[in-house]
């Protein structure tokens, strides 16, 4: 059986995995699920209803790059983050959701919206372990000239795999 996924029916994406495969899956989108908690609110009716939250930026290197800053000036960026992140922070979580819950061994059916969700959480996780390893573009030359004993090679490896993922996921989509 061969990893990955493939164009199905009628927009449907195939994903095929192996259960070793499934469970590092499920392990790196519990962790990412883990790290982004659901927005902070007001404590204002009305602002907490439109999820308005707080607007102060992250101090995480991995928060930062999963919610970046959408202005370079402080005051607008805050704004727009008071606005938005709330509202992000729940997609991210809805999506690692769809994950942990299709994800399993051998051949699933998912559908166009629950691919989509697969894609964003797929990238969630390799922005998450890039920043964590400290990945560059020359993480291919960085990998073949390591062995296999080097502490960051099962990563370098696991982060490669997900790029891999994500490319024939985007290739099944269209």
């Amino acid at each position: 059986m061969s990893s990955g996924f493939s164009a199905g029916r009628r927009g449907a994406v195939v994903a095929r995995f192996e259960a070793a495969e499934v469970s590092i899956l499920r392990s790196l989108v519990a962790m990412v699920l883990g790290l982004v908690e659901p927005g902070l609110t007001s404590d204002d009716p009305l602002e907490k209803a439109l999820g308005i939250g707080g607007g102060q930026a992250p101090s995480d290197p991995v928060l930062v790059r999963l919610f970046p800053s959408a202005y370079e000036d402080a005051q607008e960026a805050s704004e727009f983050r008071r606005y938005t992140e709330a509202t992000l922070r729940d997609g991210k979580r809805a999506d690692a959701q769809t994950v942990l819950d299709t994800a399993q061994p051998g051949r699933v059916d998912l559908t166009p919206e629950q691919a989509q969700a697969w894609l964003r959480s797929l990238n969630d996780v390799r922005l998450t372990l890039g920043v964590k390893l400290d990945v560059t573009e020359e993480i291919h030359e960085e990998i073949e000239n390591m062995g296999e004993e080097d502490p960051r090679y099962a990563a370098l490896v696991t982060y490669d795999w997900l790029t891999y993922l994500q490319d024939s996921l985007v290739r099944a989509l269209w």
